[in-house]
């Protein structure tokens, strides 16, 4: 007897689920439900303000079974598609690239309205099981925005310290050291003796940039107090990994998110641009380095991986391994960017096993 496969659509057909896309604007939403056979029942165009969700959820009231699909969930969709996840809704994130395949393919050519795009954004989600499902969002999100503040807060600083340091060139004999910190800066201008207005202008201007600079030393050692906070409240383990400090924690748990929707490790790899390209032709069986993926938590890995093999250790035995193998020691590092994917995959699937067995 022949194994019966699950159809996404048939599915929807007996449930009769109704499917709404939104076509999100900064002014304005689009909104077209179809039924599970991709026929248009109803279409309305929200005006964006405080009270769009409640008008949103008001006019879908007659669909008891439904699903939402938004396109950008990530970006302009995000506070629609957030507000519906956090109030129990079905919502699914529909890339733009694959509702512009749909316009494309549909009657009309590439024609683009607001309604015409809400439509093939409910038809993609009719037809593809494999969109990510939106859901509320926690302690990941936290984590990401810290780690984005923290880099913008180190940016200024090395700005400020370019400055600083430009400053200092022309106040002081060989100018200040590389390195340096607030208290340096502060101990090298107390033996400044300005003789024309223009060095007294410069070591005014030098003050100011101390003072900014002090002042980002406090943000930065906040804005890690607060990660540190917050990675004990997503009860992490990714700590434990050598190489993998608070910010670098944080950084790959906000780009992460929920594990669970990497089936298996390789696809996470291929999410992180550390598995390599398949380039094989014909007899020839070759990979190709992969410039593509979440270049975000890459330059994470990478950083792992350099720390590993400096420090010792197993990383850098597995290293020293594919140097022995015969492999540059670039590919060697590619190589251990690989397993340490592996590794973190591993141990988030763990650390989300063990909290779900906390809550049951």
């Amino acid at each position: 007897m022949p194994t019966a496969h699950f159809c996404p659509i048939e599915h929807l057909v007996r449930k009769r689920v109704i499917t709404i896309g939104i076509d999100p604007h900064k002014s304005s939403h689009t909104a077209v439900a179809i039924d599970a056979a991709g026929h248009k029942i109803g279409q309305r165009k929200f005006v964006v303000n405080a009270g769009t969700f409640g008008q949103l959820v008001r006019w879908c009231e007659p669909w008891s079974e439904r699903r939402f699909a938004v396109e950008g969930a990530g970006g302009l969709g995000r506070t629609l598609a957030q507000q519906l996840a956090a109030a129990g809704e079905d919502v699914v994130d529909v890339p733009s690239t694959l509702s512009a395949r749909a316009r494309l393919l549909a009657t009309g050519g590439d024609r683009k309205t607001d309604p015409a795009d809400a439509l093939h954004v409910a038809q993609v989600a009719l037809f593809r099981a494999d969109l990510r499902k939106v859901t509320s969002e926690g302690q990941s999100t936290i984590l990401r925005l810290l780690t984005e503040r923290h880099d913008d807060l180190v940016n200024e600083r090395t700005r400020l310290t370019n400055r600083l340091h430009a400053l200092l060139r022309d106040l002081l004999p060989g100018g200040a050291p590389t390195r340096l910190s607030a208290d340096k800066a502060a101990a090298l201008m107390k033996g400044i003796r300005p003789i024309t207005a223009t060095d007294n202008c410069r070591r005014d201007l030098a003050r100011d940039l101390l003072a900014d600079l002090r002042r980002l030393d406090r943000q930065v050692r906040d804005n890690e107090a607060q990660m540190r906070e917050a990675l004990a409240a997503s009860r992490t383990t990714l700590t434990a990994l050598p190489g993998l400090g608070t910010v670098l924690a944080a950084r790959v748990l906000g780009h992460i998110g929920d594990i669970s929707r990497f089936p298996t490790e390789h696809h996470f790899a291929s999410y992180t641009g550390s598995a390599p390209l398949d380039a094989s032709s014909g007899r020839h069986v070759r990979h190709r380095l992969n410039t593509g993926g979440n270049r975000a938590l890459n330059s994470a890995l990478h950083i792992i991986a350099v720390c590993q093999i400096r420090d010792g250790g197993r990383g850098q035995e597995y290293y020293l391994r594919k140097i022995a193998e015969g492999k540059t020691p670039a590919e060697a590092r590619r190589a251990l960017k690989r397993r340490l994917s592996n590794v973190v995959y591993r141990i988030m699937k763990r650390d989300q096993r063990h909290q779900l067995a906390a809550v049951a």
